[in-house]
Order: structure tokens, then C-alpha cells, then sequence
């Protein structure tokens, strides 16, 4: 990618979990496939390693009355992950 997205969120996903107290949650927006990915895959690593919990099992997407209004939330897909 141009603008080194996908480095960004490999550095940023560690310091963002590290920052997490119990019951806070880290909530994720990814545009790209390759980043959705990059998300789903730390948060099963971090469920592995820590005390964490997946609260979204499948990604949430946006409604088709919110595609037809902003035609840019299609690729718009959200995680979330707790600290228990």
C-alpha cells in the first residue's frame, strides 16, 4: 500500500491492546481486505496470550441504507476487541 497502512496497524494494534485496563475495548475500522484480515488475526493471537475477548465475532458492516448514503462505508468493517 502507498501509505504504509498495513505497517501502521501492525505497529499501532500492540500499543493500543497494551494501553487497554480491564473491560476496555479496542474497536477497530478497517477499509481493506488485507487490513480486516491483519485485524481478525491479532485479535485470535491476543485471545490466546491474554486474558481478551472477541466481541464481534464476524465483522459489523454497514446497513444498506447507510451503503446507498455513503457509498464509501461498503468496505468500512469494525472489530472489537475487550480486555477482560
Amino acid at each position: 500500500m502507498v501509505n504504509r497502512e498495513l505497517h501502521a496497524l501492525h505497529a499501532g494494534l500492540p500499543d493500543a491492546v497494551e494501553m487497554l485496563r480491564p473491560g476496555g475495548r479496542l474497536a477497530v475500522i478497517s477499509f481493506h481486505s488485507l487490513e480486516d484480515r491483519a485485524v481478525k488475526v491479532f485479535f485470535k493471537q491476543q485471545m490466546k496470550v491474554g486474558p481478551y475477548n472477541i466481541l464481534t465475532k464476524k465483522p459489523i458492516v454497514a446497513e444498506e441504507a447507510e451503503q446507498r448514503e455513503n457509498p464509501r462505508s461498503r468496505s468500512a468493517k469494525l472489530r472489537v476487541l475487550e480486555k477482560m
